[in-house]
């Protein structure tokens, strides 16, 4: 990377951020059962006598280094997510590869986790040169339900705090780069179960029955236009319909279909109406073809949005702290979901990009062959804290 370091990262302390990255690689978990990755956290700020850490989700940890300087006393939140994905590794040039079957870093939170160390380890040692308090998340289950982010919002854990700040890796975009832009940046991820019921009968009789899976069949086919007819284009919808579930025999009209999916939207406006267009469409394709529909909605996160003021001060941040041509203006459709979306419905918030894309390292998050280098970390780490210093004192 072209980054000029600041400096803030002492020689162990950048040993120990390493150190995670490539533990956590190697020893990935799973959403909701990043225990070992939890105890691994607390003992290395124990080591760099951290106090005060405590515990939230069950499996996620977060600590708040006071400032001792004299000033206006901002508070700022930092998350790094620490879940992996389902997902078999393919990546054996690596020798930090992951060692659980079926499970790796596949979307960069092992890099994560290792920038809200760092973060953490550079602000405690340099509490005296600041005023106010900075809390860091080190959250779980950012993947998969029940979310991590969602517990942050309901049991309030950012009441009192002015800023939040979360980063992401990104293949997208080259080594070195680093980007963001005011407004949604990602979608909501809301889910759907529909449950079509119709009547069980023979093959050869099907006008003794009702056919669920024809019923399932017209709702998948209508309900994309929902998207197409009803919601405005720069919203960019998407409904997805992910899994279908029914039937016993070749011969026997299908009594009951489940389908499962997903529901995104980047309009805080619009998303309710979507959701309640979903399951009008299921009910009113199955009363057309004499079937019945249940339709659930299980809400996930909103989606992302960046503060104009903060992206502005971001992007001054790297110009002065990396270079004039580090930053990225080029503006991106919203895509994807992140929790981080509860953070910025309580406070205002910045998710800033990363550049990872390299020869090598050029595949996309969520594949077997998803990997970023190690050299990314220390300045992103760096920055970061830079950035921070920057919102508390101004």
């Amino acid at each position: 990377m072209n980054a000029r370091s600041n400096g803030f990262l002492s020689e162990s302390e950048r040993e120990a951020v390493i150190e995670l990255r490539h533990t956590m690689h190697r020893e990935p978990e799973l959403s909701n059962a990043e225990w070992k990755t939890q105890e691994r956290i607390r003992g290395i700020l124990q080591r760099f006598r951290l106090d005060g850490v405590r515990t939230f989700h069950r499996t996620g940890l977060y600590v708040d280094v006071e400032g001792t300087a004299s000033g206006p006393k901002r508070s700022i939140a930092v998350r790094g997510d620490i879940d992996a994905l389902p997902i078999l590794e393919a990546r054996d040039d690596l020798p930090y590869r992951s060692q659980v079957n079926g499970v790796m870093h596949a979307c960069g939170h092992d890099i994560h986790g290792s920038i809200a160390l760092g973060t953490t380890l550079a602000l405690h040692r340099l509490r005296d040169n600041f005023a106010g308090r900075v809390r860091v998340f080190f959250q779980p289950a950012e993947e998969a339900e029940p979310l991590g982010g969602r517990t942050v919002a309901e049991e309030k854990l950012l009441d009192g705090f002015d800023r939040a700040v979360a980063f992401h890796v990104s293949p997208g975009m080259p080594a070195g780069m680093f980007g963001a832009q005011e407004g949604p940046i990602t979608k909501s991820g809301d889910q759907f179960k529909l449950t079509v019921t119709g009547k069980m009968a023979h093959g050869a009789s099907p006008h003794n029955g009702v056919d669920a899976i024809a019923i399932a069949a017209a709702f998948v086919n209508e309900v994309q236009k929902v998207i197409s007819r009803e919601m405005p284009v720069e919203d960019g919808s998407i409904i997805t319909v992910g899994t279908i579930h029914g039937g016993e025999a070749t011969n026997i009209i299908c009594p009951s279909v489940v389908l499962e999916g997903t529901i995104r939207t980047s309009s805080s406006e619009r998303r309710a109406l979507l959701c309640q267009r979903v399951c009008e469409v299921a009910e009113g394709v199955a009363r057309t073809h004499r079937g019945h529909a249940d339709c659930i909605i299980r809400t996930g996160e909103p989606p992302v949005i960046n503060d104009a003021e903060m992206v502005k001060r971001f992007r001054k941040v790297v110009h002065e702290t990396v270079s004039q041509s580090a930053f990225v203006d080029k503006r991106y459709p919203p895509s994807g979901s992140d929790d981080f979306g509860f953070y910025t419905t309580c406070v205002p918030s910045i998710y800033f990009l990363f550049g990872s894309g390299e020869p090598g390292n050029d595949s996309h998050l969520h594949t077997p062959t998803f990997g970023a280098s190690d050299d990314l970390i220390i300045p992103t780490t760096e920055l970061t804290v830079r950035y921070i210093l920057d919102l508390l004192s101004n």
